[in-house]
């Protein structure tokens, strides 16, 4: 694949991407390809969907992997990014997209369905951070530096009320984790940021039990449309380059204008 496509380079980069196996995942995924990385694609859901995006960035003369991972596990997580590491060499870029909310009421969530959604947005970026720090920091590590990128949501500052409140309390976290970790790691090299998608086209919103959610709310937003995960893989591809490399602790709002 040419390193140039629009203009964003990340030739010889390595890229791991959570989630990947459709929607925002699979659209990173493959547009870091096309930029010149090589990337692992992980899921801990649909192997057949992630195995047919490394077909496709490999079929495209890209350079891909795939592994299961369940994000809640830090031997998963070990063991994934050590993998990454002995196939292509290093790891320069961690995509934290993986998750998953819950559309109900807040008074009608359990426990569990919170715990549920904490533990794959919250606790999967968690340690996904902490294993890709261990070898992209200098000295204790063997990387010099990189970029972690964490996929937040609009969701995080409006609330979500009547939808996804557990959600929104998920990617709240990460907000603050992305700006105290952004702070603890600069020195090493290592930038930390994050995107606010908002209303997007993909198969979240049928897994979450609404499949017109988008057509109900897109012609409401100040652009009068829902995004595509296309346009949310462009503005994280921006921030993984050194195009950013003076960028850390900052959002992107990616969310029309919401």
């Amino acid at each position: 694949m040419s390193s140039t496509i629009r203009g964003i380079d990340l030739q010889d980069k390595v890229v791991l991407v959570t989630g990947a196996a459709r929607g925002i995942g699979a659209a990173i995924a493959q547009r870091c390809a096309e930029a010149g990385a090589s990337v692992m694609v992980t899921t801990g859901s649909s192997e057949a969907d992630a195995r047919a995006v490394v077909a496709a960035i490999e079929s495209a003369g890209g350079k891909a992997d795939f592994r299961s991972l369940d994000v809640r596990d830090n031997e998963q997580w070990q063991s994934v990014v050590d993998d990454t590491v002995d196939i292509f060499g290093g790891l320069d870029v961690l995509v934290n997209n993986a998750g998953i909310g819950t559309l109900k009421l807040f008074v009608d969530m359990s426990l569990q369905d919170l715990q549920q959604t904490m533990g794959i947005n919250l606790d999967g970026a968690f340690l996904g951070m902490q294993q890709a720090i261990r070898v992209m920091r200098p000295g204790g590590g063997a990387g010099n530096g990189g970029s972690i990128v964490n996929v937040s949501s609009a969701a995080s500052r409006l609330g979500s009320p009547g939808e996804y409140i557990d959600y929104a309390a998920s990617k709240g976290a990460i907000d603050t984790m992305t700006i105290g970790l952004s702070k603890e790691v600069a020195s090493e090299g290592i930038r930390v940021n994050a995107v606010r998608p908002g209303i997007i086209e993909t198969d979240i919103h049928a897994s979450g039990g609404e499949p017109g959610r988008v057509d109900r709310i897109g012609p409401m937003l100040p652009m009068g449309r829902g995004g595509t995960a296309q346009e949310i893989a462009e503005t994280i591809l921006w921030l993984a380059s050194e195009e950013a490399s003076y960028v850390t602790g900052s959002f992107i709002e990616a969310s029309g204008g919401r």
